[in-house]
Order: C-alpha cells, then structure tokens, then sequence
C-alpha cells in the first residue's frame, strides 16, 4: 500500500486528543510529513468552508486524503492507521462488520462523556 499524505482534523483542545496525536507522530517515525494536523478549535467558520460541520468534526474524527476526500469516525481512523504498516492489520479489522459498529458506539460513547466533563457537550 502505497503512503499518501493526509490531513487530520483534531481537537486541539482536547488532551487526550493531543497526546493521541504525539502517539501517533512517534509512530511515523522517519516520515513525519505524511500527516498534515489541523487543529479544529476556534475554526468553525474555515471548517464550513471546507464542507466539514464543526459540531461533527468535533465529535467524529476527520480526515482527508490527497484527493481532498474527507473521511468521518471509522473510515479516518482506518486511513490514518494504514499509515504506517504495522498498524495495518488493526484497521483492516476495524472495518469489519460488526467491529466497526461496535467500535463507532463505543467511541461516540467516550466522546460525548469527555465533552460532557469538559462542558463542551
């Protein structure tokens, strides 16, 4: 699988958040320049330019691809994972049906409980 360059929406807000993605940085290893952050807080109005609902890219995480395709909640965290080859095999998994559900609840769970403590939700 060829490595393309993404762009990923985060919540720069949100520590958790922010260590996932110092995670994931040290995860690329020498190939940093694969993923472009984008840091969502207090950019409603470039997100609505973009086509992208800031409540949503709040709640779901968002991801575009070189062809400028964005990609919501799973089918990001598939894309971002199969950046790096050893994470393959867990995103091929997390698109399996009924995986993929299930990790969807749990995941806008979790999301919606950390807005909700942070009086964000």
């Amino acid at each position: 699988m060829k490595k393309e360059k993404i762009t990923v929406f985060y919540d720069g807000a949100c520590p958790t958040c922010v260590r996932d993605r110092a995670w994931y940085e040290t995860w690329l290893g020498r190939h940093p320049e694969l993923v472009v952050w984008y840091d969502i807080t207090g950019e409603d109005e470039a997100l609505k330019a973009m086509g992208i609902d800031p409540d949503k890219a709040l709640r779901e995480l968002h991801v575009q691809d070189r062809q400028g395709v964005v990609h919501r909640e799973m089918d990001a965290y598939i894309l971002l994972l199969n950046q790096i080859w050893w994470m393959r095999p867990v995103a091929f998994l997390m698109g399996l049906p009924g995986i993929r559900q299930g990790l969807s609840a749990i995941y806008r769970r979790m999301v919606d409980q950390r807005l909700s403590r942070e009086g964000r939700g």
